[in-house]
């Protein structure tokens, strides 16, 4: 869908800030909403929904469980 997105979990990206999840986030809200600049009417909206995604989205980037421990592993 927005092929300017990256990945941002590892092992595609590592080292993470929140300018690449709000640029993310911003690319996302832009490409669902059709609007690269919100009018100023839509403005307050845009940017809560931008703020609400990059929040999501940092959720989803602290919770994900990559692979498995040593400790995780069944025995051989």
């Amino acid at each position: 869908m927005c092929r300017s997105i990256k990945t941002l979990r590892e092992p595609y990206s590592s080292d993470v800030t929140e300018q690449d999840v709000r640029a993310a986030a911003l690319q996302y809200v832009r490409k669902i909403s059709g609007f690269r600049a919100p009018s100023a009417r839509n403005a307050a909206a845009f940017e809560r929904a931008v703020e609400a995604v990059a929040a999501a989205t940092q959720d989803l980037l602290d919770e994900l469980q990559i692979g498995r421990t040593a400790q995780e592993r069944p025995p051989a």
